[in-house]
């Protein structure tokens, strides 16, 4: 396993592959590119003549998985891969811009890559000190040090509570107010720091705890920065207009409002006839692969598929 790949383990890949069932010439999207995993795996399975389309709003993603991507091109180049910097909720927009119609399957690992988190800079961990930015495109956007200094402490109870299922959103955003008043929250080490004490927990404690009291608070925060849920809603949306018949998409998401807004979305569009068949259940990754990769705990996959 090359570096990129130990940092970076698919989740659900088995999964993905059964339920996608890529094949020799088909057209597939990954909207969520990241190191390349998912997409490495799905290119290989539609050589010599597939194509594989993929998107992120991360450029340094783009470039570390172009790379992987190519070693399984080769130096024969049979098949063929487009890499896109752009929000997975203008994909109509990119394959438009491509050229292509309609594909055979779509892909989407909604959440935050591990190269994002592993870096201090970009603001994303609770165990990492740096700038409480969070954005997946650090060039657009308004960091999360905005958010938690404009905020209401309504505003900020509320959104912790719907988007991070934080049951403390209340007191962790009336210290965040108090303590802002004092003077601005400007990294990740300081918020980490406030959300510990509101929920009563020491910095040792949380660093032990099988789940960091901040957690759900950054969650939340990001969630809120890169727009997700709205993004994912246009993706849903379009779905239907670029998938060929019997083509099927699959989602994985890691948060329960995500989930929601997929299954909903999912089982209307079977009711209404929009699909064929849609998974009513989420598929969960076994205890071997949790084991093997914490991300996996919470990944919920469904799919769904159209007429034939």
């Amino acid at each position: 396993m090359n570096k990129l790949d130990a940092r970076h383990i698919p989740v659900l890949l088995d999964d993905v592959l059964r339920v996608l069932a890529p094949k020799p010439g088909h057209t597939i999207v990954d909207c969520t590119l990241g190191l390349g995993g998912h997409s490495a795996a799905l290119l290989d399975a539609i050589k010599p003549d597939g194509r594989l389309i993929a998107t992120d709003l991360d450029r340094e993603n783009i470039t570390d998985a172009r790379i992987v991507l190519q070693r399984v091109v080769g130096r024969e180049g049979k098949a063929k891969f487009d890499l896109v910097h752009r929000n997975f909720c203008k994909i109509d927009i990119v394959l438009q811009e491509l050229g292509v119609d309609k594909v055979d399957a779509l892909l989407a690992d909604i959440g935050v890559a591990s190269t994002q988190i592993d870096d201090p800079s970009r603001g994303f961990s609770y165990r990492k000190d740096g700038p409480l930015d969070m954005r997946m495109d650090p060039n657009v956007g308004t960091p999360a040090s905005e958010l938690v200094n404009t905020m209401s402490q309504r505003e900020l109870g509320e959104a912790l509570a719907e988007l991070g299922d934080e049951t403390d959103g209340t007191k962790i955003a009336k210290l965040i107010v108090k303590r802002r008043a004092v003077a601005p929250i400007m990294t990740t080490h300081e918020l980490m720091a406030i959300v510990c004490e509101a929920r009563d927990f020491t910095i040792q404690r949380a660093n032990g705890a099988k789940l960091h009291p901040a957690a759900r608070t950054f969650q939340a925060l990001r969630i809120m920065v890169n727009h997700e849920l709205s993004n994912l809603e246009g993706l849903l949306e379009c779905l239907p207009k670029i998938l060929r018949p019997g083509g099927v998409a699959a989602i994985i998401s890691f948060h329960s409002g995500e989930d929601r807004i997929v299954k909903h979305a999912f089982r209307d569009g079977l009711r209404s006839g929009i699909y064929q068949a849609v998974a009513m259940d989420p598929i969960i990754a076994s205890e071997a692969e949790a084991k093997a990769n914490p991300r996996a705990r919470s990944a919920k996959l469904r799919w769904a598929r159209l007429p034939a």
